[in-house]
């Protein structure tokens, strides 16, 4: 029966194909029309503006993009198949792939999109009654057939039916949890350097999560390998073919942890058709939105001080630091320095020329603190400026009038008190010239005067105001209401003026310094994105969480992240309730996926050990139903030995037909040592990552521990483990989870002093 499914299948695969090439070919006529058309209407317009030439140079985009995908289509059209029946109408077979591909003779959808609504029953349905939700409401009917297709090398291998290829599981998982056959089979595959697309294996918790409503900030919890990353992303595909008439890809944001990731992830959005997406990381967007150049002291230059740190007192107050920072007390802190200094008023003061006040200090108070008092700081001071430049003709002839009073009065005294002559027509000669000087001044340098003004009063920088709340021990203690111990106090100053002389910016300080130049300068609408992805966001604090909240139009956020994972622990984000909370006021929606579609049923097994020592109170990661190898403890006398035990498990690992490798070492240091003795002692091809690299080209890799979140390997060296280097504290607990939980099939423990304790086999 199913041999007789997958050669008609076949046969209308051969069919589909032709209609796809047919509609190509179609393409391609009308892209070679409107080449030639759009090649004339250049000639034509000689480089000026023509709204035809603009409209066909639209049509010509579309075409290209759509040449494209149909040629993409026709190696692997779709993916999946749903037979369904709406109520009182006729059944329907609907296949589902990566693009719609419509006829143009009779509208017929030869493949459906698999963001459309109809997609939903592939991802959602079970068989019998279903339903999905359409714009025009809810859409019921009986769903007879889900089904599955493999390709390999562009050819239709296999079909899966869900119910026949599902097996049930009475060990390792619940007995009525299921297997989906299909989805084992993409997961065995081996991965290369970048984050591939997923459509065809979406699962239904995945599927709720993508396709959820836009309006709201949701938070995803996600155990190791549960495919969080991959869903937030093609969360944004779906929201940009859900909302296409309000969105485009440069609307939205994507925020990585590091520009490594941001290129394991590049290829993801281009294969799902979505272009133009902006990708940066929190440290690129604010130097973006400071205008500056600082040298930053990154967050990776941080965990690498405090993991090497052996000042117990020092290591305290960097901790300390950081995570005061990043809360939003510390943003109350700011909101009341700024209040001192502008009760303070002491920069205001009048505008003068020739010692004849333009503008009385009086008056811009006024308009300072109460009628303009609702816009940011420096448009506030351009308001002014703006409302000043109005009145700037009147007063300039106000002033010219009192120049003409007060020097008629030395116009008389000179006449009584001189005798009229020589000496009293020299006199006065003079006092006209003074005065008409005054009046040309007041007339041609006012408004110079007045930029110059407000040049000198807009000119402070978030910088200078940040540094001034540290310097300023009074005002700092008062807008601190004391809740700052003394000695942290000091700690706090003197990082901020040894990295300043330095030139140097420290990650923690860039929201401050965000926020305070969003309290000066405001935050424009078109800065604004329509949504914001925020990938690994338990490492961001809450104060960044809600600067990048105040970025979003309607607070659309997607957080996806993983607590057991948050390393950066200093930066104050405890649980996601401290965002949920105190960010969104508990306007959030949290949803946690426990299911991993990462490692094998035997490397989850061992990573969970090192999950519970966290106390996180968190599900412990399910894997999927796919067994392997399990982790081998491989014991080395000494750092040589280990070497030589790591090529030989790299040439067993290729020899499975597995290509990339992640040695994976604690620290930096230890990295670049072990570089050196796999370089001297093997004839192995490796690159160490040290963090600062745009892109990885290498199959092996060393990398230390804090570098490897979010990424995925097809095997793991875990390199010497050992007790001394992971003592049974939060950050030693979470390096350790992070480095056993990258492996998709196969990982090694290279044992060469005693074990850590948090490791149990």
């Amino acid at each position: 029966m199913e041999k007789e499914g997958l050669r008609l299948e076949r046969e209308i695969l051969k069919d589909k194909r032709k209609k796809i090439n047919e509609e190509l070919i179609e393409k391609k006529r009308s892209y070679e029309f409107i080449d030639e058309k759009l090649k004339t209407l250049r000639k034509e317009a000689k480089g000026s503006y023509s709204e035809e030439k603009e409209t066909t140079e639209k049509i010509y985009s579309v075409l290209r993009k759509d040449i494209q995908n149909y040629e993409e289509a026709i190696k692997v059209p779709y993916f999946g198949r749903v037979d369904f029946r709406e109520v009182k109408g006729e059944n329907e077979n609907i296949y589902i792939g990566k693009q719609s591909v419509s006829s143009s003779l009779d509208g017929e959808e030869i493949v459906v999109d698999w963001r459309t609504p109809v997609a939903d029953l592939y991802y959602s349905g079970t068989g019998g009654y279903a339903y999905y939700k359409s714009p025009n409401g809810i859409i019921e009917g009986n769903l007879s057939l889900k089904r599955k297709f493999l390709f390999k090398e562009d050819s239709l291998q296999e079909i899966f039916d869900e119910g026949i290829n599902e097996i049930i599981v009475k060990s390792g998982l619940e007995e009525n949890d299921l297997v989906d056959e299909f989805l084992k089979i993409n997961l065995e595959e081996s991965r290369g350097k970048k984050l591939k697309e997923v459509v065809a294996t979406i699962q239904k918790e995945q599927n709720d999560i993508i396709r959820w409503p836009k309006n709201l900030p949701i938070i995803v919890q996600g155990s190791a390998g549960s495919g969080k990353t991959t869903v937030a992303l093609h969360r944004l595909a779906y929201l940009i073919y859900r909302y296409s008439e309000t969105i485009r890809g440069k609307d939205i944001l994507v925020l990585a942890p590091n520009k490594l990731f941001l290129d394991y992830i590049s290829d993801i959005l281009p294969n799902l058709g979505v272009d133009e997406v902006n990708q940066t990381t929190f440290q690129d967007l604010s130097l973006k939105h400071l205008k500056s150049r600082y040298k930053i002291k990154g967050k990776d230059d941080k965990i690498r001080e405090i993991i090497e740190c052996n000042d117990f007192e020092k290591c305290r107050f960097i901790v300390n630091s950081s995570k005061i920072k990043g809360t939003l007390a510390f943003k109350s802190i700011i909101d009341r320095y700024i209040s001192l200094l502008e009760s303070a008023s002491v920069e205001i003061d009048d505008i003068t020329i020739d010692n004849y006040v333009l503008f009385g200090k009086r008056e811009i108070m006024r308009l300072y603190l109460k009628d303009l008092k609702s816009y940011p700081i420096n448009k506030r001071k351009d308001e002014i400026k703006r409302y000043l430049n109005l009145k700037l003709k009147e007063k300039i002839e106000i002033l010219c009038l009192q120049v003409d009073l007060d020097w008629d009065i030395k116009i008389k005294e000179v006449k009584r008190e001189i005798e009229d002559g020589d000496k009293r027509r020299e006199k006065l000669i003079k006092v006209y010239s003074e005065r008409d000087s005054i009046k040309d001044n007041i007339k041609n340098n006012s408004k110079k005067i007045m930029n110059e003004y407000f040049k000198n009063w807009r000119g402070i920088t978030s910088k200078d105001i940040y540094f001034d709340l540290f310097r300023n021990e009074e005002f700092f203690e008062i807008a601190s209401l004391g809740n700052i111990p003394e000695e942290l106090s000091e700690f706090m100053r003197e990082e901020i003026e040894i990295n300043n002389s330095k030139g140097i910016i420290d990650e923690d300080d860039l929201a401050p310094l965000l926020y305070i130049n969003m309290l000066l300068e405001g935050v424009e609408e078109k800065e604004k994105y329509s949504h914001i992805v925020v990938d690994e966001a338990q490492d961001y604090n809450p104060f960044q969480v809600y600067l990048i909240n105040k970025l979003t139009k309607g607070n659309s956020l997607t957080l996806v992240g993983d607590i057991a994972q948050g390393i950066y622990y200093y930066k104050g984000l405890k649980n996601w309730e401290d965002i949920v909370d105190k960010v969104f006021e508990g306007k959030a929606t949290y949803i946690q996926l426990t299911q991993s579609y990462r490692s094998t049923v035997e490397i989850i097994d061992f990573a969970n050990g090192a999950l519970e020592a966290q106390k996180l109170n968190l599900k412990n990661a399910k894997p999927v139903l796919r067994h392997g190898e399990k982790p081998e403890i491989i014991k080395c006398n000494e750092s040589k030995e280990a070497a030589k035990k790591i090529e030989e498990i790299v040439y067993e690992v290729n020899n499975k037909g597995k290509k990339s490798i992640a040695i994976i070492t604690k620290t930096l240091e230890e990295g670049k040592g072990l570089e050196k003795l796999i370089k001297k002692v093997t004839n192995l091809k490796i690159s160490l990552v040290k963090g600062n690299e745009k892109e990885n080209n290498e199959d092996i890799i060393i990398i230390p521990s804090y570098l490897t979140k979010g990424l995925e390997f097809d095997a793991t060296i875990i390199y010497n483990p050992s007790e001394f280097l992971y003592k049974d504290n939060i950050l030693d607990q979470r390096l350790l989870y992070v480095s056993l939980t990258r492996a998709l099939h196969y990982e090694y423990l290279i044992e060469i002093d005693n074990l850590t304790k948090l490791i149990k086999p």
